[in-house]
């Protein structure tokens, strides 16, 4: 085997027995993969920020956040089309910060992707508890059905997946226009503001919690969006990854600033911000009673299981692409004969599992969002180094405001690492603690066992011998 450094490279039939399909989607799949990452987000979870900050200081918050995304998907929108790998924000940072920027990205991106379905299924099992599915009353079987046939899916090739998953997508967005049609007739401005304010500097009717609250709403604003970048993480198995990739993540983004701010507007209208900010079921108790709740409580089980159904999908990805490279233990690389990453399906997936028997939705959520956060971090420092060291590099897409935007959006995400803390300190303390468990593995390990022909290394390779021409 080969490595970096002063080791020979990999052979041929080790990078064979690590290959995705690809062809197998175009710009329309990636903006269904993308919503599909993001649109649980919109049934559950965002209106514990309502009790940080309540609705004045989450409206603020996602406004922020929804710029932030915004900007930060039109700089990987950049990136994924000039380095198009399976590796998204991990290709990006390893070409500009090299391979301690790279793995500490890859490493972020993948507790995101991690935790973030243990999560979604704490809030599946709740579901089905309260709609007395099968006589379901112990929320463990729910979370291993999930994992067992959503990652036996992703076994059977990407291409299906896909497919699934975006059928699942679908209906999900049905969900929300149901929603929204029956939510508008109960809607109530003064339900808006009817927590009561604090005593907290800067307090109001609108901001009952005052300045301070903004910041703590800023992890659950951060819910309606999380996960849209790893739409960059099938840019192996689009069609035409230079074009595909930005465009569907940028529509992707579009559709879900729509549907956030609908959520927000119309749910925390109908019930109150209050009640709304303890609900696990927001949008069908925003509804009460009647046929239009039932409705959005069946189909909003499949806006839960469509994100997690993707989750599945980027961690997988994530991990395949650091495997390949000897970041990460190798044998999680290799692929089955429907060009799937078996191991890197199913190690992750049992990790996640294990973490549902907490049961503690909101905390996992901030797990998940610390992860996200410091990712965010890492890819815009990388947008902007790439902009700057390699100006000439091809980029087919360009990011409108250049460095200026991209530097917004890092900002943002440094005030969002600070705000997990506010939130639950103990929580970003075991991601920040399972963060640099990995780092110590790269520093002690695998560093000196890198994959010098892995598509991420030969692309960084490629910089530093141009460089040294230069």
């Amino acid at each position: 085997m080969t490595t970096t450094g002063a080791g020979p490279d990999a052979d041929d039939e080790y990078l064979a027995r690590r290959q995705l399909r690809s062809g197998a989607a175009g710009w329309v799949l990636l903006a269904g993969l993308g919503v599909s990452y993001v649109i649980s987000g919109d049934y559950s979870g965002w209106n514990f920020g309502l009790a940080e900050g309540g609705f004045g200081g989450l409206a603020i918050a996602g406004v922020v956040i929804a710029a932030m995304y915004f900007a930060m998907v039109l700089g990987m929108a950049e990136l994924s089309s000039a380095l198009p790998t399976a590796g998204g924000g991990y290709t990006f940072a390893r070409r500009a910060l090299g391979p301690w920027g790279g793995y500490a990205t890859g490493t972020a991106i993948l507790i995101e992707y991690s935790i973030a379905p243990a999560a979604i299924a704490t809030f599946i099992g709740a579901y089905v508890e309260s709609l007395q599915l099968f006589g379901i009353t112990d929320g463990w079987w729910v979370y291993l059905a999930a994992y067992v046939i959503f990652v036996g899916i992703h076994l059977s090739g990407a291409g299906e997946a896909l497919k699934v998953m975006f059928v699942i997508t679908a209906i999900a967005v049905v969900g929300l226009l149901v929603f929204a049609i029956a939510a508008v007739p109960l809607f109530d401005p003064a339900n808006l503001v009817d927590i009561p304010a604090t005593d907290a500097v800067g307090a109001s009717a609108a901001l009952p919690f005052g300045l301070l609250g903004v910041w703590s709403a800023v992890p659950f604003a951060i819910w309606f969006f999380l996960a849209v970048e790893g739409v960059p993480l099938a840019a192996e198995e689009a069609r035409d990854p230079r074009r595909d990739v930005p465009r569907g993540i940028v529509v992707s983004m579009l559709v879900l600033v729509v549907t956030g701010a609908a959520v927000l507007v119309l749910s925390t209208g109908a019930l109150g911000a209050q009640a709304l900010s303890a609900s696990g079921n927001p949008l069908v108790e925003a509804l009460g009673t009647g046929v239009a709740a039932t409705v959005v409580n069946y189909i909003g089980l499949a806006g839960l299981i469509a994100s997690f159904f993707s989750i599945i999908y980027a961690y997988s990805r994530q991990t395949f692409a650091l495997s390949r490279a000897g970041y990460l233990p190798r044998v999680l690389s290799v692929t089955n004969s429907r060009k799937a990453p078996t191991l890197a399906l199913v190690v992750p997936g049992v990790i996640g599992f294990l973490l549902t028997f907490t049961g503690e939705g909101a905390t996992l959520l901030n797990m998940a969002v610390f992860g996200a956060a410091l990712s965010y971090v890492l890819m815009m420092v990388s947008h902007i180094v790439l902009r700057r060291r390699e100006p000439d590099m091809p980029r087919p897409y360009r990011t409108p405001g250049g460095t200026a935007t991209t530097g917004f959006a890092l900002v943002v995400a440094c005030i969002a690492v600070v705000a997990t803390f506010l939130v639950d300190t103990v929580a970003a303390l075991c991601a920040l603690g399972a963060f640099a468990l990995f780092m110590a593995w790269f520093g002690f390990y695998s560093r000196h066992h890198l994959v010098a022909s892995a598509p991420d290394e030969e692309f960084a390779a490629l910089a530093a011998a141009e460089e040294a021409l230069k």
